[in-house]
């Protein structure tokens, strides 16, 4: 009876013991997925396809974004749900813990990396933005502009400027380009449809196309809001009379690579399609991606009967009706112009 006695004792004993080794071995696993990650700054994390869990540890490992611990593989047992890690880039930051960072794996919570595209940007500009940005399947280099209009569902002789829309785009590693310029395409669609349907009346446009040429006329004329339907105005009423629009940045833009920050006379007499001083009515395409402002202002223009405007030369416009009174709003801009430099 005593020996039952003591082995009972003993029993009893050695499973407190074991429940106390297993306990604090619990804990220190606990503990360990509790410890923050050894990184000191954003780091890009990129987990390739068919990573297994001891795979995972060496990358990690390697990247010394953890140290080499033998629980790491208890962890993943102990709580195999964070074992369902998903291939992917990710963004890991500084404080984080490896818990968080199993956690994000697991949920395929991928990096998301920002575009930026500012109103009056060119599609050259728009395409050097893209060939630089990190992470992005880049293909456009391989893309005729004939067969990128026919993904866009333009037609394939259709110049592509304007049909942009600019603003911030996000994007996950592998992306491809072309899906970054469709959806700002349909983004611009939409805009161009919204503000094509609620237009003033009586404005000489015929297509979506023209308005949206004249956005993007506005959008390099005033950077200034409260401008944008006051300058439309000027361009509506001498398209009315059939006058010439004659704005200066669509000569720049069909000057291309020739020019170089001036516009001369000779630029003026320059015989091209762009060139508004010489051809009655809007030029072929836009000049830039107008942003939604610069639509609105050409959806819906002032009432005014302005035919003229000049640069202040303190960044705002003076706007005019008869060409004496233009004649003197320029000799006064070109007389601050003087005293400023």
């Amino acid at each position: 009876m005593k020996y039952a006695r003591r082995m009972l004792w003993l029993f009893i004993f050695l499973l407190i013991l074991t429940g106390c080794i297993l306990y604090t071995f619990y804990r220190q696993i606990q503990n360990y997925a509790n410890t923050a990650i050894n990184i000191h700054e954003t780091t890009i994390f990129i987990l390739p396809a068919g990573t297994g869990r001891a795979g995972l540890e060496l990358l990690l490992t390697e990247q010394k974004i953890i140290n080499q611990a033998n629980i790491f593989q208890w962890l993943l047992k102990l709580e195999p749900q964070l074992a369902q890690f998903k291939a992917g880039t990710y963004r890991l930051n500084p404080g984080m813990s490896l818990r968080t960072m199993l956690e994000i794996f697991s949920a395929g919570k991928e990096a998301q990396f920002s575009l930026l595209f500012i109103e009056g940007s060119r599609f050259e500009d728009w395409k050097k933005l893209l060939q630089q940005a990190p992470y992005l399947k880049h293909t456009l280099d391989n893309q005729s502009t004939d067969k990128l209009a026919q993904d866009l569902g333009l037609p394939s002789n259709q110049l592509l400027e304007g049909w942009f829309y600019p603003d911030t785009y996000y994007y996950t590693a592998e992306m491809s380009d072309i899906d970054i310029l469709k959806r700002a395409h349909q983004k611009m669609l939409m805009a161009l449809e919204y503000e094509w349907q609620g237009r003033a009346a009586n404005l000489p446009y015929k297509t979506p196309y023209e308005m949206l040429i004249m956005a993007s006329i506005i959008e390099k004329e005033t950077g200034i809001d409260t401008e944008r339907a006051k300058v439309a105005s000027v361009f509506i009423n001498r398209l009315k009379k059939k006058m010439r629009l004659q704005t200066d940045p669509t000569v720049i833009y069909g000057l291309g690579d020739k020019y170089r920050g001036v516009l001369y006379r000779r630029d003026l007499n320059n015989s091209s399609p762009y060139n508004t001083y010489l051809i009655v009515g809007l030029p072929p395409s836009p000049i830039a991606m107008p942003g939604r402002a610069s639509i609105k202002a050409a959806a819906h223009p002032d009432e005014t009967n302005y035919y003229y405007f000049v640069a202040t030369g303190n960044g705002g416009h003076t706007f005019t009706t008869n060409i004496n009174d233009h004649n003197q709003a320029v000799k006064h801009y070109r007389q601050t112009k003087d005293k400023n430099e």
